[in-house]
C-alpha cells in the first residue's frame, strides 16, 4: 500500500483482519435469514440488505485502508478539529436529523443514513488518546478533565435518546483512564458519584421532577428486572429473544429455520437482536464460534496495545478494545436479558451502515498500530 514502507508489513496482524472479515460475513448470512421473508412479504428482493451490508462493507474496507496509509501519529494534529466538527454534527442532529422510532439520531443522506454518534466513538478514543499522552493530564483530579470532554457530547446522545451510546462512551473514558495509570482511588471515587447521580436522574423521572430519562427508557429499566411485568409490551423483546437463544440447543434449529426469527415474532432481529438469531438458527456452538471471534478480536487489540512503539499509540488501541467489548457486553447481555435492552448494534453482525463504518475505522486504527509497533532502524 502506498505509504507504508515495506518492513512494515511483517509487523500486519492477519489473524485480526480475517476474524472481523468472517464475523462479517457470519452478520450477511444471519441478516438475510432474519429478513428475507419479510422483505419477500414487502415485494422487495431477499437481498436487499445483505447488498447494503456489502456496500458499507466494501466503503468500511476502503476506510481501514486509507487508516492504515497514515502514520497514526499524524492524527495528533488533527484530534481537536475533529472532536469539534463531531460536536456540530451531533447539535445539527437534534435539529435537522431524522426521527425514528422516537429517536433522533439520523442524518437522511439519500438511500443512506449517517449516524453522528457512530463517528463520535472514533472522535472521542481520538481526543482521549491525545489528551492523555501526558501522564501528568490526569494526575490527582486532573483526572476530572477527561470526563468534562466527554460530557457535552455524552449529554447531546442522551438527548437523541440514545442510552447505549452514552453508555459506551463512559466505558471507553473509564478504560482508557485505568490503562493509562490514573488512580485506582479516584477512579472509584468517580464511578460511584456517576453511579449516584445516575440513581438520582432516575429516581427524580420516576416521580416526575426529571425528565431527562424518557418514560420507555425507564420501562425498559424496570422490564429487565422483571420482563413477565409487561409480557406483550416493554418485555416482548427480551422474552422472545431468550425463547430464541434457548429453543437454539446445542447445533441451532439450522438456516432460515429460527422460529422466533422466521415468523417475526423476534422485533428488530437483523439489527439489535442478531445475536438471537445466531443462537437460534446455529444453537450454542455457533454462539460460542461467534464469541471466540470477537475475544481473538480483543485479544489481538490487547497484544498490539502492550506492543505500541510509544503512550499515544497504546491509548488508541485501548480505546478500540473498550469499544469493541463494550458493544459485546452490552449487545449479548441484552439478548440474554442480563442488561437492559439500548439499542446498541453488535460490531460487524448488526445491520447498519454507520456502525459497519465505524467498527471498520476502528480495526484500522489497530493495523495502524500495529504495524508501526517498531521504529525503523537504519
Amino acid at each position: 500500500m502506498v505509504g507504508i514502507p515495506r518492513r512494515y508489513w511483517r509487523n500486519f496482524d492477519i489473524i485480526l483482519l480475517l476474524s472481523t472479515l468472517i464475523l462479517i460475513a457470519l452478520g450477511m448470512v444471519a441478516i438475510y435469514s432474519a429478513s428475507a421473508n419479510r422483505l419477500m412479504n414487502n415485494g422487495l428482493s431477499p437481498f436487499y440488505y445483505v447488498k447494503r451490508q456489502a456496500i458499507f462493507t466494501l466503503l468500511g474496507l476502503v476506510g481501514l485502508a486509507l487508516v492504515i496509509s497514515i502514520d497514526y501519529r499524524a492524527w495528533l494534529r488533527w484530534s481537536r478539529q475533529i472532536y469539534f466538527i463531531n460536536i456540530i454534527l451531533l447539535i445539527a442532529v437534534l435539529v435537522i436529523g431524522k426521527t425514528t422510532s422516537g429517536s433522533q439520531r439520523w442524518f437522511k443522506l439519500g438511500a443512506f443514513n449517517l449516524q453522528p454518534s457512530e463517528i463520535a466513538k472514533i472522535a472521542l478514543i481520538l481526543i482521549l488518546a491525545h489528551y492523555m499522552e501526558k501522564r501528568e493530564n490526569i494526575q490527582g483530579w486532573k483526572l476530572l478533565n477527561p470526563f468534562f470532554i466527554i460530557g457535552l457530547p455524552v449529554l447531546l446522545i442522551m438527548l437523541q435518546p440514545d442510552m447505549g451510546t452514552a453508555m459506551v462512551f463512559i466505558g471507553i473514558v473509564f478504560s482508557m483512564t485505568f490503562v493509562a495509570g490514573a488512580d485506582g482511588k479516584h477512579l472509584t471515587l468517580i464511578a460511584m458519584a456517576g453511579g449516584a447521580t445516575l440513581g438520582l436522574i432516575i429516581f427524580g423521572s420516576l416521580q416526575g421532577w426529571l425528565k431527562i430519562v424518557k418514560p420507555y427508557q425507564i420501562n425498559r429499566l424496570l422490564v429487565f428486572l422483571d420482563p413477565y411485568r409487561d409480557p406483550t409490551g416493554s418485555g416482548w423483546h427480551v422474552i422472545q429473544s431468550m425463547i430464541a437463544v434457548g429453543s437454539g440447543g446445542l447445533f441451532g434449529k439450522g438456516f432460515l429455520n429460527g422460529s422466533q426469527s422466521q415468523l417475526n415474532f423476534l422485533p428488530a432481529n437483523h439489527t439489535d437482536f442478531i445475536f438471537s438469531v445466531v443462537a437460534e438458527e446455529f444453537g450454542f456452538v455457533g454462539s460460542v464460534i461467534t464469541l471466540l471471534l470477537f475475544l481473538v478480536i480483543i485479544w489481538r487489540g490487547i497484544r498490539i496495545a502492550s506492543n505500541a512503539k510509544d503512550r499515544y499509540g497504546m491509548l488508541l488501541a485501548v480505546g478500540c478494545v473498550a469499544l469493541f467489548s463494550c458493544h459485546l457486553v452490552i449487545n449479548v447481555g441484552m439478548t440474554l436479558g442480563i442488561m437492559p435492552v439500548t439499542g446498541l448494534p453488535l460490531p460487524f453482525l448488526t445491520y447498519g451502515g454507520s456502525t459497519l463504518l465505524t467498527n471498520l475505522i476502528a480495526i484500522g486504527i489497530l493495523l495502524n498500530v500495529g504495524l508501526r509497533r517498531k521504529k525503523i532502524m537504519f
